[in-house]
């Protein structure tokens, strides 16, 4: 039996106005969600325990006196304040390394949607086959490269490597397919505007959602990277904040070490604040970024 102009009008209006509601789905939204946040908490709690308690306490309650900005005080004091130098350390990798990543994902993914040459299926199959390549199988390589350089144990083994990001390149690359009409481009060259022109003021603020969703993917690998500067940096004075960390973690394994685990749940604390915050801040562009290609109109 053919439904009835009424019955398909409810249909649409209870799937767009009333979206239907599915217990399954919420029960499974709401575990993934617990299962994000236990994490953070337990961080959160334990950061606000001493070191005789962090031993002795229920890893997921409160336990004693709220030492979390005693903890924060000991952990930037720490060792003449090295947390502060791991820090800034960090903060150089992800200006240079992951603002220039996506200056060049940017340039990359704009002239590869809107140009045609040859060689353009080809350099679409490298990039594919370079998202695939985890990073870890090209560290040993790009270690001996840099070391006959002589670049090793310096900023730059850590910053040049971060300049290159496959995805980010792809992503900029779709987004920009999607995100610049090509009637606009030709348009402001017959208005007799040049290339770099029309680049920057008319792709460029268009390409705003998609760069802030590099970004933020970009300043999180070169903000988490760990393997990268464990091979290429032995001078503490240049460790990120993952190294360095977890040369305080490893001194309760030295001989004559002092355990300082309270101070590492601090500092761990203390570092993912910053990306949380970039997050929070920036998410109606991310959104719209990974949104993009999504609906066709």
């Amino acid at each position: 039996m053919r439904a009835t102009p009424q019955r398909r009008t409810a249909r649409r209006a209870h799937s767009t106005d009333r979206p239907r509601r599915s217990v399954l789905l919420t029960v499974l939204t709401s575990l993934v969600v617990v299962y994000t946040l236990i994490p953070l908490a337990w961080l959160f709690i334990n950061a606000t325990k001493t070191q005789p308690k962090l031993l002795n306490s229920f890893g997921l309650w409160f336990s004693g006196h709220f030492a979390l900005w005693d903890n924060i005080r000991q952990t930037v004091s720490y060792d003449d304040h090295i947390f502060l130098r791991w820090l800034l350390n960090t903060l150089l990798y992800v200006v240079l390394g992951a603002g220039g990543a996506t200056f060049l994902a940017v340039l990359g993914g704009y002239g590869l949607a809107k140009f045609a040459f040859p060689g353009k299926r080809g350099v679409f199959a490298v990039v594919i086959g370079a998202v695939a390549v985890p990073g870890a199988a090209l560290a040993v390589p790009t270690f001996l490269m840099f070391s006959k350089l002589g670049l090793t144990d310096t900023p730059w083994a850590v910053i040049v490597p971060s300049l290159i990001s496959p995805f980010g390149l792809y992503l900029m690359w779709v987004y920009a397919s999607e995100a610049v009409p090509d009637e606009l481009l030709e348009a402001a060259r017959m208005d007799g505007s040049g290339e770099l022109r029309t680049f920057f003021r008319i792709a460029l603020p268009l390409l705003a959602p998609g760069i802030v969703t590099v970004l933020l993917f970009t300043v999180v690998a070169t903000w988490n990277n760990y393997f990268l500067p464990l091979i290429m940096i032995k001078n503490p004075d240049w460790y990120p904040l993952t190294i360095g960390l977890n040369s305080w973690n490893a001194q309760a394994a030295t001989a004559g070490g002092q355990p300082v685990f309270h101070l590492v749940i601090t500092g761990s604390l203390l570092t993912i604040v910053p990306l949380i915050a970039a997050f929070l801040l920036l998410q109606r562009y991310w959104q719209s970024g990974l949104a993009a290609g999504s609906v066709k109109e």
